[in-house]
């Protein structure tokens, strides 16, 4: 099928409209938009960062899962409690596949949960002396533990537990960081607030700890931060990078530590990956520390050799030749690739729908490789993502924000894309409808998609996915003919 064209497009928005009451209706219509590369401002076509309307399923997460899922979760030698009933730190234990170095229970741990699993009583009385309490055995069964943090969830702030006195007090008993993160779920409107109650935690908790201390630098230093190192995402990344010149002082917080954290305001330049969950910090940082701070994309050849160079940029002659050598490394395996692949996913189109910067980091990618992506949305964008986004897209493609359930595959029934990229909680509805979809969130458990090396594994993901015979067989039940039982006795 052919694209959309503008018209078609927004009369498809119209219909799928229709169905809400007027009052929804006028609401939702403004999160749903037709790409126009002209304009400037994305504020002047679609608006984001708004409530979700109650009843209309929407797929965002919590400030919670912001902080602890996302930002906090991966740095691999604190201990991140979750301070409240126990389903929000099992649901969120492990869910990302952030690799790590270390092992796990001793000097790591990343995959394991702590709670305070609150009860009735604790509702009632307040959870502040089991908290202190629990801090204390931890120290005792994990000494290795290089600190602590305090994840709150909704009862938390209901309640009123002073987690900051706490936090406090435990931090000069152990002579350790205890971090107190106020990221109740009922904050904000999604996890991106979460994000940012992470990253001010991080200002105030743990870069001072380092301020005044000696540190031996070099005109190299980078950090990279919001790499979450799903799949080993970072570990690819970092490769290109220490193999142009630089030295990679912190990554975080994927495979990160509290003392790569601690470091970060000594280095020369701040590369963040998803902007959208760690400029805060950056923000900070270039204020407090005049540390410049660039976005990059390392999701395919072109998009990898664009930032390289960008990069280099910062740095002198040594770092632009370290640069132009590491692509002219690459570029034959990758054109290696690109002709494996190429052909059997030229011209097949991708709708996404995924969070912080995958809907528009990965549309190179699939460029690289001949696919055209036809549709994108955030489910937890500013508008200075969907300001980013909107030079990336094809002019009359769709862009949803905070897209509801019913819009998603009303979409996807129109437009008919080959692929769709999004998350878990979409993944078994299109694949029931005979759709070829991806978990674009954790790589359905594949990866790295990062890096030379993961634009290979991307490619053949795509492909194994897309060209799997499997999905002319799926048939609901309902849809399937019936055979009269003389057709049946003869076979």
């Amino acid at each position: 099928m052919s694209a959309l064209t503008r018209e078609e497009s927004e009369a498809l928005i119209q219909e799928v409209l229709e169905v809400y009451p007027e009052k929804a209706k006028k609401d939702r219509e403004k999160h749903l938009a037709v790409n126009d590369q002209t304009i400037e401002q994305s504020k002047k076509c679609i608006t984001s960062n708004r409530k979700s309307l109650p009843g209309v399923m929407t797929i965002r997460g919590c400030a919670y899962a912001g902080s602890k899922g996302v930002v906090w979760g991966p740095i691999k030698d604190m201990i991140h409690i979750s301070h409240g009933p126990v389903g929000c730190g099992q649901y969120s234990r492990a869910g990302r596949r952030n690799y790590y170095v270390g092992t796990t229970g001793i000097n790591v741990f990343g995959t394991m949960n702590f709670t305070s699993d609150f009860q009735e009583k604790d509702i009632v009385f307040g959870g502040d002396k089991k908290l202190a309490k629990l801090i204390t055995e931890i120290e005792l069964l994990f000494p290795l533990n290089k600190g602590i943090s305090v994840q709150s969830e909704c009862p938390i702030g209901l309640i009123g537990d002073d987690i900051e006195a706490v936090s406090k007090k435990a931090a000069k008993e152990l002579d350790k960081p205890v971090v107190p993160v106020r990221c109740e779920g009922f904050r904000g409107v999604s996890q991106s607030l979460g994000h940012h109650i992470a990253n001010d935690a991080i200002r105030d908790w743990v870069l001072p700890r380092r301020d005044g201390k000696a540190f031996e630098g070099t005109p190299y230093d980078v950090a990279v931060i919001g790499d979450y190192n799903i799949g080993g995402d970072a570990w690819s990344s970092r490769i290109l990078l220490e193999e142009m010149g630089l030295r990679v002082v912190a990554q975080w917080s994927g495979d990160g530590t509290i003392a790569e954290m601690e470091k970060t305001p000594y280095v020369k330049v701040n590369l963040i990956h998803c902007y959208r969950s760690m400029n805060y910090i950056a923000r900070h940082m270039e204020e407090k520390y005049n540390i410049p701070w660039m976005e990059y994309n390392f999701f395919g050849p072109t998009k990898v050799a664009e930032s390289l160079r960008a990069i280099a940029a910062k740095f002198d002659d040594k770092i632009k030749e370290g640069a132009e050598r590491v692509i002219a490394k690459y570029q034959p395996l990758m054109q290696a690739v690109i002709d494996k692949y190429k052909p059997r996913l030229q011209g097949k189109r991708v709708m996404l729908y995924v969070g912080g910067l995958r809907p528009r980091h990965v549309i190179g990618a699939y460029e690289d490789l001949g696919m055209e992506v036809v549709g994108t949305g955030y489910e937890f964008g500013h508008n200075d993502d969907y300001d980013r986004t909107i030079k990336d897209m094809g002019n009359a493609t769709l862009l949803y924000d905070d897209v509801t359930g019913f819009e998603f595959e009303e979409f996807v029934k129109r437009v008919k894309p080959d692929l769709v990229g999004s998350g878990i909680k979409e993944k078994y509805i299109f694949q029931k409808m005979g759709v070829p979809f991806r978990q674009m969130h954790s790589w359905d458990y594949s990866g790295p998609y990062h890096g030379y090396d993961g634009f290979a594994i991307f490619a053949r993901d795509m492909d194994m996915t897309l060209n799997n015979p499997c999905w002319g067989k799926m048939i609901a039940p309902w849809l399937k003919k019936e055979v009269p039982l003389e057709e049946k006795k003869a076979a």
